[in-house]
Parts: C-alpha cells; sequence; structure tokens
C-alpha cells in the first residue's frame, strides 16, 4: 500500500520548495493556522503527566466532550466518549469492531477505503447525489447492502462525512435521514465524521447528525485537529451509540484500542479537557477560522468556475471539488490529460499549483476531478496566519492573493484559447 495520498503531497510539496520551486500547496488538509495561546500554556503545564491514563481517556476530558455532544443536542454520558490518538486510529479501529463490509460515499476521503482494505474487509463505494457530498445515495445504498447480503458479505457499516471532506459540501437533513431510514432497515452501524462540524460556513445553517435520528446504532467521531488546527497534537472522540449495543460496541472499541495505542498521551488530554469545554478564547478562535476559511475556499472555488470548471457550492471546512469533464477533448488534444491523475500531474509539474486527482478519493480514474485545499494559503510564518485570522479581507493580503494569482494563471493556461 502507498503512502496516503494527502501526506504523499505534503511531502512532495516541501520537497519541490527546498529545491526553490514557486508551488502552491492545495493538497493537504492541514488547518494551517496557530496554536491558540492558552491551549499551548495549558499543554506546557501538563506535561509532567507522563503516565498512561485510562484506555478511553481521562476522566476530566471524557466529561468535557459529553458536554461539547450535550450542547449539540445529543445527550451524552462519560461512558459513551472513547479518545484516541487522532480520528484516524479511531475510525481504524471501529471498523475492525464492527467488522464486515462497509459502504462509503463516492468519493471520499482517502484513508476510510485504504483503512477497509488494511481490514481486509468490503468497501462498497456508493455515489453521492449532486451536491451531497460525504452521504452515499439512500436508493443507492439500498440497493448496494441487498447486493451485498445476496454475495453473503452483508454490510455492516456505512460512513458519513458531514460537511464533506473532499467536496466541502453539507448533505441536507433529508437525505441524512433516508440514509438512516436504509441503516435502520439493513442493520447498519453508522459512522458519521463530523470533524468538520464547527467549520460550517453558515452556522445558522441547519445541521442534523445521524445520531439525532438513529441514537442507537451512531457513532459520531471528531477531534480538534480541524476547528483548532491541532493535527499534529494527535487527539481524537468518539460518541457512542446509547444503550446496549452502545456499550457493547465500546467494551470491543476500548479492547482494541488497548492493543493499539493503550492510550492518548496524557498532556493533550489534558489541554484537550479544556478546549472540549469551548471557553470564549476559543469561541472566538473558530469564529474566525471559520470565516476564514469560508472566504478563501469560496473565492478558490469562483476562480475555478470562472476558469470553466463545475463545482459544487461549498459549505464547510477549506475544499473545494472541481471537474473539468467538460473539457476533456482540450485537455486531452493540449495536455495528454485523460485521468484525474494526469490532470494533478501536469498541474503541479507544468503550473507549480499542488491538488489531489479525484481518484485518490474513489472517483473512476477517467472522471477529471480534483480535490483542493486551500488552508494551506493562510502564510509560512505563524505572523503570517495570525494576520490572516484578523484581517478585515485576508484575499487582501500578499501572501494569499499572490498564491491564489498563481492559480488564476495555471487555469488559463491550462483552459484557456
Amino acid at each position: 500500500m502507498a503512502v496516503s495520498a494527502t501526506l504523499a503531497i505534503n511531502e512532495a510539496v516541501i520537497r519541490r520548495r527546498q529545491d526553490g520551486q514557486r508551488v502552491v500547496a492545495m493538497g493537504f488538509g492541514e488547518a494551517g493556522l496557530p496554536v491558540h495561546d492558552e491551549l499551548r500554556d495549558r499543554l506546557a503545564a501538563a506535561a509532567g503527566e507522563g503516565g498512561y491514563g485510562p484506555v478511553a481517556g481521562i476522566e476530566p476530558l471524557r466529561l468535557s466532550v459529553a458536554g461539547h455532544f450535550d450542547r449539540r443536542g445529543l445527550p451524552t454520558s462519560a461512558s459513551q466518549v472513547v479518545a484516541g490518538p487522532g480520528t484516524k486510529p479511531l475510525l481504524y479501529a471501529l471498523l475492525q469492531a464492527v467488522g464486515g463490509s462497509v459502504a462509503l460515499p463516492r468519493p471520499s476521503w482517502v484513508s476510510y477505503a485504504a483503512q477497509a482494505a488494511l481490514l481486509h474487509q468490503v468497501a462498497a463505494m456508493v455515489p453521492t447525489l449532486p451536491g451531497q457530498g460525504g452521504v452515499p445515495d439512500p436508493e443507492q445504498l439500498e440497493q448496494a447492502a441487498i447486493d451485498a447480503r445476496a454475495t453473503g458479505q452483508p454490510l455492516r457499516a456505512v460512513v458519513l462525512t458531514l460537511p464533506d471532506n473532499p467536496t466541502g459540501t453539507l448533505a441536507s437533513t433529508d437525505v441524512v435521514s433516508a440514509v438512516c431510514d436504509v441503516a435502520e432497515r439493513h442493520d447498519l452501524i453508522v459512522i458519521s465524521d463530523e470533524i468538520y462540524r464547527d467549520l460550517i460556513h453558515d452556522p445558522d445553517t441547519g445541521f442534523v447528525s445521524p445520531a439525532e435520528l438513529a441514537p442507537e446504532r451512531t457513532v459520531v467521531t471528531t477531534g480538534l485537529s480541524k476547528n483548532l488546527a491541532l493535527g499534529g497534537w494527535r487527539l481524537g472522540v468518539a460518541r457512542m451509540p446509547d444503550g446496549a449495543r452502545g456499550a457493547a460496541l465500546t467494551e470491543h472499541l476500548t479492547e482494541i484500542a488497548s492493543e493499539l495505542w493503550s492510550s492518548p498521551a496524557k498532556p493533550v488530554q489534558h489541554a484537550a479537557a479544556w478546549a472540549f469545554t469551548e471557553p470564549e478564547p476559543l469561541r472566538q478562535r473558530i469564529d474566525a477560522s471559520r470565516r476564514l476559511h469560508a472566504m478563501v475556499a469560496r473565492s478558490t472555488a469562483e476562480r475555478f468556475e470562472l476558469a470553466g470548471a463545475t463545482v459544487a457550492p461549498v459549505g464547510g471546512a477549506f475544499y473545494l471539488y472541481p471537474d473539468f469533464g467538460a473539457h476533456r477533448e482540450l485537455l486531452q488534444r493540449r495536455w495528454g490529460i485523460e485521468t484525474s491523475d494526469d490532470l494533478a500531474r501536469v498541474l503541479i509539474e507544468d503550473h507549480g499549483v499542488a491538488t489531489l486527482p479525484g481518484a485518490a478519493f474513489g472517483d473512476p480514474p477517467q472522471r477529471l476531478s480534483l480535490r483542493v485545499a486551500t488552508s494551506l494559503l493562510y502564510g509560512e510564518s505563524s505572523e503570517e496566519r495570525t494576520a490572516s485570522l484578523t484581517a478585515p479581507d485576508p484575499l487582501t493580503l500578499p501572501w494569499i492573493s499572490t498564491q491564489l494569482d498563481q492559480v488564476d494563471d495555471a487555469l488559463r493556461v491550462l483552459l484557456g484559447p
């Protein structure tokens, strides 16, 4: 198995920049913002906590996370919370704990299918509806469940991403509700990856978690890597389902965790326990982050649209998913582009714009789609990134505008007359 595409593109950008090349980094989904001062201070204060701690997490963290979910309309007890060293290993352990085949939206985050493959599980890729990224088309999910049962490898779980990576869209309540109905009929565990929930661009946008609709079969995962840009701290949490089934799954998950990671780093847990109480300084930081992500992602989407790509309206996180299918003949004739891998390769090698091909997210190779991440446009230094957070119009900052101009130039040469 190759290195994860998102990590590989980040390393490729670093190498090219070390060689003196100007590269716009739009492949890696790191939040790209400074650590809040108070979080850094709390981590330092807990540095002496060198013991392992409970497998599921220290009690202050689990209580704090329970309160986090309570405030989002999901009454939660500390016993329902399991913490891990990032949501990625939690998701892997969850797939192992549930077992069997899993349904994934197409396209979807690169690691879902890779983790299923590592576990020798069948991953059924189910297309999404237009503008409803992160959630499988309910009708096609129904058929996939029927087909899987007929083969003797029935689906056991379905993964949702709300809002979505790679498309930056947020599925509607109706679509989420319909998927929960399918899960009920076919007895599926719903794994709802809500790591980007706090970064929905318009906080007044209606949001429904599957845990509200199917509380006894839904696991919700989240963390601090996106809303507070703490990816390197490696701390994720899972809210386990209500009832006896959830208790049994929690026990199985912690058994697996005890053999995989023992417990999350205790100093990080202490700092995270404070973060999940959502104190005012962190609420202000998340609000500023949401505004910045929305402005830059939307402006970037407009540039791709003006160039001729099709882009679903972005509503969350810092992603967009342009499709160049309308220009297939031109791209093949001018650049020899026949697949999304070709498209991404030409953009980075000939134009210095790093993206990821849609094929990395489960799309058919011939679909000329790209996953574009805008969160590393905010500057190289902590000072630039802080200025990006506070600027009235971050799009006018030279380190952002220069990179977006390079994207415009690349698209103009790629598709222009």
